[in-house]
């Protein structure tokens, strides 16, 4: 291939909201990548048991990581997805929705929320 041959990198979007919903992000991670997006997302539940994380003081070193690495991704980003089933956006998606907004990301939600636009 040449660079005249290589078709445009496609958009890259993050997905945004609580683990809780694990669910729902894999299904936006699923539609997101047929309509032809990168995604990325988060990818561990801490709330779900694993060895990475059973020790307590693994656990907050690791959340500190994926925080800070979450934030890496939105920075990678041309736009921000929140998964946000009911409308709920928890304090760590609200964070990272500030953090996008600061950036000038464009910003989708999945439910609508009152006074988020």
């Amino acid at each position: 291939m040449t660079a005249d041959t290589i078709p445009p990198r496609p958009p890259i979007v993050v997905l945004c909201g609580s683990t809780r919903f694990w669910d729902a992000l894999a299904e936006a991670a699923l539609y997101e990548t047929a309509a032809g997006r990168i995604v990325l997302a988060p990818c561990c539940d801490l709330k779900r048991p694993h060895p990475l994380w059973s020790d307590p003081a693994s656990t907050d070193r690791l959340k500190r990581l994926l925080d800070d690495l979450h934030l890496r991704k939105i920075d990678l980003a041309d736009d921000v997805l929140i998964v946000n089933p009911g409308g709920y956006i928890g304090d760590s998606t609200r964070r990272e929705v500030a953090y996008a907004r600061s950036l000038g990301k464009p910003i989708r939600y999945t439910h609508s929320v009152p006074g988020h636009t």
